[in-house]
This record gives structure tokens, C-alpha cells and sequence, in this order.
């Protein structure tokens, strides 16, 4: 076991390395590198085999009955594993053998992003379909208008002398370049600049070829092929210092860009501008050194915008750029898909006016987007352009990323939420000084920063609060889920079990549950979802679960006409995420104290009015949600928990909350006076506090809490529902203080 636990640590350190090399398109690679992924899907299968054969089982009469059956089928699953384990072993020689045997590389990471950038760049640079950006004519242009005459203005503002840097950001296909070239092609901006040059920067550039580019471009003056990067410098600012100019460095993504480059561009008082693109808001800020620069976030069109542009490129050959009344209906489905993004709009457009212009066919294309958009080549400029993006993520956020592959289309998700499954998942590497919901919201951050992930909704302080992805995105992220066997949904009527799965996502309103249930075997499955309302099959859910998904670590079923949660749950062993939010369960059974790997319960806004006093034993739970119940005690035990809302208070949770000292957020109701001086000595314990929120028992109830003199210094949000004698002498001095609620009643 210890040996099949190192090959698996080889493997992901691989795979790290691994999926770059599938960017160049071959098909062997690509092959190559799924064979090493299932075989480290099936290592840790074996590893978390062995773990749950391990764990210890009940102790008392019932165990002693069974204890010789059960060394029996332990003798017989190790036999199993041991026979597993070679089997692995012989496949693992096999790729090997295949990898030397067809010349596939196994350089180390920096090797090979050298070779394959350089690959890239010279096969594809006459294939680049950001290429096109460059050269559309102002009759095929929608929805820039605004922006454009605002940069613009921005350029020629003859009252402003400074060098000032302009950033344009916005995702993949949003029309960044496009608006740029028009900007920079305007009359306006040709008759104002003396100096001016275009500069294509992307992934692979290099600063001495950039500062060569920009020389010849500007100047016409002849480079040297040795000179280094300081006389390059030196020359550039020595022509430019005393010119009016305007440069647009377009694409970039790493703000290591503009060390070299920042140095070539004399902050001269001659009204000279540089402008930026990119897709990553982290870069656009950091180029936002002085008040003069400037960000401008550049957004999807309009409804009425991405109507005209569709129909400009749907119907430019017939009726006279407008939609006949019979496909008005499946037009606008396929433009409200689109979500306002030109590129995939002008995409699909293009591509629907080379179709015959009848409902069923047009219809036949909008239900399958998602096969069209992997397979057509005529729109395979959405896919790459896309997917440069999703290469671009480190190895750690690509797995976040596709996780939203999940999720129903138009789905928001909750941030807390889904920080809660991808730390159940594995997916957040451990730092030191951080927790790991810390480290997964700088990950939920960095997805925002580079496009890939939208903002739905924020919270009081600004920081987000659900979050999506666009609707074409998803369709990427969904093939590519199902080329690298990470999700399998299930949303169509004839919809059926693949047992090599890892995840498992029903969207009740379209599949049919009692196929689904049938054809449902023993599989490593690790996550299943439910979404969407609907009934649930004939066949018990949780049973047929529980029996044939051992290795089962998240089971979601928020929102699910669920009323009864069976013993059969406490079979999970290494179940770390369970929700039943929204349910109509009543009864927790006791079999949940054997879940000792869960980390989260969400049991808000469900009818369960108790918890039973096994939840004592869920030593690593770290996110407790419910919505006052009663706890019968033992919850001094979960050191580890992090979020505890909202319990209802007795003398027993009010006595043990002292020992609660990693707990980010509280809420406690049903608080009598009498219990005042307790919380409060819980409270000066919890030095990570961040959110506290208090109810009285009743309306006429006292909150007697003037007992701390040791402040929770981090804490941001408090709320304190009940009658105050006075306020706190300790609430004025909470320096970290966002927002404080004080009122009577909810």
C-alpha cells in the first residue's frame, strides 16, 4: 500500500505537466494522458478501499456477533486489494512501455512549457482565431459605440498631459481587441498622435522581441539581432521622449509584462497614452499606477444589442437581415444562450446563415449547441478562444473550474457552498498560515479575476455571494468533463448510469429517475448532485446510493422531495459532504455519528427540530448549518468546526461553545439573560470570530452581554435581535466592525 500510495504522487505531479502537453492537439498525447488519469482514478480507489476496511466498525454486543464473518470478508477484500494492486502495477508498465515505445515525452514541467510554447506559436500563429479581431469591418461592428467614443475621448484629451495608461478588460470573445482597433483606427486618434503602434503580445512573448517590434514599428530604425534589452530600452525612450504617441499592447496576460517594457515609455508631458487588453482584472489593476490610468470593464451586450448583431450575421444574405416570424422563438433561445457574448453570437450567427432557414432544422441545432460547439469546425474559433484561458489556469484551478460543469445551466451557485465541496473534494492545496476555506476563496478570487467565472450576487461588504459561468463556457466545460470522465449529467429523458464516472449530477426535471436508479451498479463514484425539483424514483435513493457508491464523499440533495434520511447513510464511512437543505427530512438517524471523515452538514432550512447526540462523534466537521434545532450536547467535542448556525441554546451548547476556538461564525437563538455571562466567555475564546448573531428567547427577553473584555478582533458583522438594557461598552472598540444590526424582533 505504501508503494501504490507514492505512484499515486508521482501521477498527480504528472498530471500537472500532463494535460499542457494535450494542448498541441495530438491525439496519441491526449490518449496517453487519459490512460494515466484512470489509472490514478483507480489507485486512489484502492487507497480509500483500504481505508474504509480499516476503519473501526461499532464496538458492543452486535459487533462481537459478526466479528468472526466480519474477519472473514476483511481476509477476502485484502485478497482483493493485493490482486488490485498488481493489476494497477502491470498497467502502469504498460503505459510506460507505450509512452517509450511512441516517443512521448516525460520532460519535467519547464522543459516542456518551453517546447510546447514555442510549438504553439510556430504552428499555430497563421491559425491564431483572435486573428480576426483585427480586421472586421465597421458594418459588422455592434454594440461599441459607447465604449469606443469614451476611449476616445479618453486618448485625445488635450487637458490632461500626462503618459496615462488605459486598460480594457473583460473575458474571452467580449470584443476586447475589437474595440481597441477601432479605437485606434478612428480619424480622431490618427490626426491626434504622431507615434503609434500596434503590439500583439499573448502567452509565448518575449521582451526583446517586443521592444524589436516596437522600434521597427515606430521608428523604422534598424535592430541588431544580438542587441540586448537594455540598449533596446535606451533607443526606444531616446525617439520616443519628445513624441506625442499612442501604443496598444494587445493580449496580455502577466503583469511581468510591464517590467522590461514600462522602462521603453518616457512619462513625457506630451499626451501620449498606452492601451492594454486582457482578460485577467488582476493585470488591469496593476497597471493602474497613477489617477490618470484607467480600467474600463468592458461588458456583454445588451438583449437588444445581441438580437441585432444575430440577425445581422444569421440573415445577411436574405431577408434583408431580419428573422422571419417562424424562427423568431428558437432565434432568440439561441441568442439568450449566447448571453451576450459577441464571439459566440457572430459564431453561430455565421453558421446559421449557411443553414436553410425551416424550424426543425434550426431547432435540431439549438438542442445540440453542446455537440456543435466540440465537432463543427466553424465554430471551433469559440472553443480555442476559450481555451486559452482554461490553459492558462495553474493545475490546481482547473479542477475548480470544470467543477461548475455541475451545475444546471443559468445556475448560480453559493461561494460558501462551493468552497465547502471543493475542500471535500481535495481540490485546495494546504498553506501554510491558511485555512483551506481561506485558500479556496483566493482560488473563487483568481477564477473571477481572469473571466472564467461571473459574479451573480454580493454581500453587504462587496465580497461575492453566488457566482456562475456563462452559458458557452459551460458547454466547453461540460466536453471536456466528459473526455476527462470528471461528471456525467444526467438531464434527458433516456438518460443512463456510465459506471467510470467520478460524479454524478441528476437534473430532476428532465431525467428519468427510475432508469437512472436501474441502471445504477457498484461505481468509485465520489460526488452525486440533485437539481431542480421534481419526484424522486421508486427505488429508495439513499439506499441504492449507499450500497453501491461506498467511496462516496459528497452527497448533495438540496432541495429534494426527500422526508426520510435511512440508517443506510451511516455507511458512507468517508462521506465529507452532506446536504439536506430544503428538505422535508424530520429525523436525523444516530447512524450519523458514523460519518467521521464529513467536514459539512447543511441541514437549513429542513424541519429536523433535533440533533441527535451522536453528532458528537464527527470529530472533523467543520460547517454546521441548521436552523434552530436543539442539540442534546457533546458539541464541545467538534474542535474543529468553523461555522455553527443557528442552534438553539440550552445550558449544555451554552457551556461547551468556550470550546468551539476555530469558529468563524456563530448564531445562537432562543438566548435567555441568565445564559449572557456564558456566551460571553465563549466569545473572548473564538479569536477567529468573524460573524456573530444573537436572538432573544422572546420579545420582552434582556440580552445581557456586556461581560467581554477580551474583543474578537477580526469580527466584521454583528447582530443582536432582542432587548438591549444598553449597549455594549465593548461593541464601540471592534475596529474590524462592517456592519451592526440591532433590532427587536427578525
Amino acid at each position: 500500500m505504501v508503494s501504490i500510495k507514492a505512484e499515486l504522487e508521482r501521477m498527480h505531479s504528472f498530471l500537472k505537466d500532463a494535460e499542457s502537453r494535450a494542448e498541441t492537439g495530438d491525439e496519441g498525447v491526449k490518449i496517453w494522458v487519459k490512460q494515466v488519469r484512470q489509472v490514478a482514478y483507480r489507485i486512489q480507489d484502492v487507497i480509500d478501499e483500504h481505508i474504509l476496511l480499516v476503519l473501526p466498525k461499532q464496538p458492543g454486543l452486535f459487533g462481537s456477533l459478526h466479528k468472526v464473518t466480519r474477519t472473514i470478508t476483511k481476509l477476502k477484500l485484502r485478497h482483493e486489494i493485493a490482486s488490485q494492486i498488481q493489476d494497477i502495477k502491470t498497467t502502469i508498465r504498460e503505459i510506460q512501455e507505450g509512452a517509450v515505445r511512441y516517443g512521448f515525452s516525460t520532460s519535467t514541467s519547464s522543459e516542456h512549457s518551453s517546447t510546447r510554447t514555442s510549438s504553439i506559436t510556430k504552428n499555430n500563429m497563421w491559425h491564431d482565431p483572435r486573428l480576426a479581431s483585427l480586421f472586421i469591418g465597421d458594418d459588422e461592428v455592434v454594440g461599441i459605440e459607447s465604449p469606443k467614443y469614451e476611449l476616445i475621448s479618453r486618448l485625445v484629451d488635450q487637458n490632461q498631459s500626462q503618459r496615462a495608461v488605459i486598460s480594457v478588460v473583460g473575458m474571452d470573445g467580449i470584443g476586447k481587441t475589437t474595440l481597441a482597433k477601432k479605437v485606434y483606427d478612428s480619424q480622431e486618434v490618427v490626426a491626434h498622435f504622431n507615434c503609434k503602434a500596434w503590439i500583439i503580445v499573448s502567452q509565448s512573448y518575449k521582451p526583446e522581441e517586443l521592444l524589436k517590434t516596437m522600434i521597427e514599428k515606430l521608428s523604422g530604425i534598424y535592430v541588431l539581432p544580438d542587441e540586448g534589452i537594455e540598449s533596446l530600452i535606451v533607443k526606444l525612450r531616446g525617439y520616443l521622449s519628445k513624441k506625442r504617441y499612442v501604443i496598444v499592447f494587445d493580449d496580455v496576460w502577466e503583469t511581468d509584462f510591464w517590467g522590461s517594457i514600462r522602462h521603453a515609455l518616457p512619462k513625457n508631458s506630451e499626451g501620449s497614452r498606452v492601451i492594454i487588453t486582457t482578460r485577467s482584472e488582476q493585470v488591469a489593476t496593476f497597471f493602474k499606477e497613477t489617477s490618470v490610468d484607467h480600467v474600463h470593464e468592458l461588458e456583454a451586450l445588451s438583449e437588444e444589442k445581441a438580437w441585432e448583431l444575430f440577425c445581422k450575421k444569421a440573415f445577411q444574405l436574405d431577408f434583408e437581415g431580419h428573422c422571419p416570424s417562424e424562427l423568431e422563438e428558437v432565434s432568440h433561445a439561441v441568442v439568450r444562450k449566447c448571453q451576450g457574448l459577441p464571439l459566440a453570437i457572430a459564431a453561430i450567427g455565421g453558421l446559421l446563415s449557411t443553414k436553410k432557414k425551416g424550424i426543425s432544422e434550426w431547432q435540431k441545432f439549438y438542442g445540440s449547441m453542446h455537440s456543435e460547439l466540440e465537432r463543427n469546425p466553424n465554430l471551433t474559433s469559440i472553443t480555442k478562444i476559450l481555451l486559452f484561458s482554461y490553459n492558462d489556469l495553474p493545475h490546481y484551478l482547473k479542477s475548480c473550474f470544470l467543477y461548475f460543469g455541475l451545475m444546471p445551466e443559468d445556475y448560480s451557485i453559493r461561494c460558501g457552498r462551493l468552497i465547502q465541496l471543493w475542500i471535500a473534494e481535495d481540490f485546495i492545496e494546504k498553506q501554510n498560515g491558511k485555512t483551506s476555506e481561506e485558500v479556496a476563496e483566493e482560488y473563487l478570487t483568481e477564477l473571477i479575476c481572469r473571466r472564467l467565472v461571473q459574479v451573480s450576487t454580493t454581500k453587504f461588504d462587496g465580497r461575492v455571494k453566488e457566482c456562475r459561468v456563462h452559458d458557452v463556457v459551460r458547454e466547453i466545460i461540460l466536453s471536456m468533463s466528459e473526455e476527462f470522465s470528471l461528471c456525467q449529467i444526467l438531464e434527458k429523458e433516456n438518460s443512463s448510469f456510465n459506471d467510470t464516472t467520478r460524479r454524478l449530477s441528476m437534473h430532476m426535471r428532465y431525467c428519468n429517475r427510475d432508469k437512472v436508479m436501474e441502471s445504477i451498479g457498484k461505481s468509485p463514484v465520489r460526488s452525486v448532485f440533485l437539481f431542480q425539483s421534481g419526484k424522486l424514483p421508486k427505488k429508495p435513493l439513499l439506499g441504492t446510493v449507499a450500497a453501491n457508491f461506498k467511496l462516496l464523499k459528497v452527497l448533495d440533495l438540496g432541495g429534494a422531495p426527500l422526508d426520510q434520511l435511512d440508517e443506510e447513510v451511516g455507511n458512507l464511512f468517508i462521506l465529507r459532504y452532506l446536504s439536506l437543505r430544503c428538505t422535508e427530512v424530520k429525523i436525523i438517524p444516530k447512524s450519523i455519528g458514523n460519518l467521521k471523515n464529513l467536514q459539512t452538514l447543511d441541514l437549513k432550512y429542513s424541519p429536523v427540530s433535533e440533533l441527535p447526540f451522536d453528532i458528537s462523534r464527527l470529530r472533523k466537521l467543520r460547517h454546521l448549518f441548521v436552523v434552530g434545532m436543539k442539540i442534546r450536547g457533546g458539541i464541545g467535542g467538534l474542535e474543529e468546526l468553523q461555522i455553527l448556525w443557528f442552534v438553539e441554546t440550552n445550558d449544555g451548547v451554552i457551556k461547551e461553545l468556550e470550546k468551539l476556538r476555530q469558529l468563524r461564525k456563530l448564531g445562537i437563538r432562543k438566548l435567555e439573560r441568565e445564559h449572557g455571562r456564558a456566551l460571553c466567555a465563549g466569545i473572548e475564546k473564538m479569536k477567529y470570530l468573524q460573524h456573530l448573531k444573537v436572538l432573544a428567547s422572546n420579545y420582552d427577553e434582556i440580552l445581557d452581554l456586556q461581560y467581554i473584555s477580551s474583543l474578537p478582533q477580526y469580527l466584521q458583522r454583528l447582530e443582536l435581535v432582542g432587548r438591549l438594557e444598553k449597549l455594549p461598552d465593548w461593541i464601540p472598540k471592534l475596529q474590524n466592525l462592517i456592519t451592526l444590526r440591532l433590532s427587536l424582533q427578525e
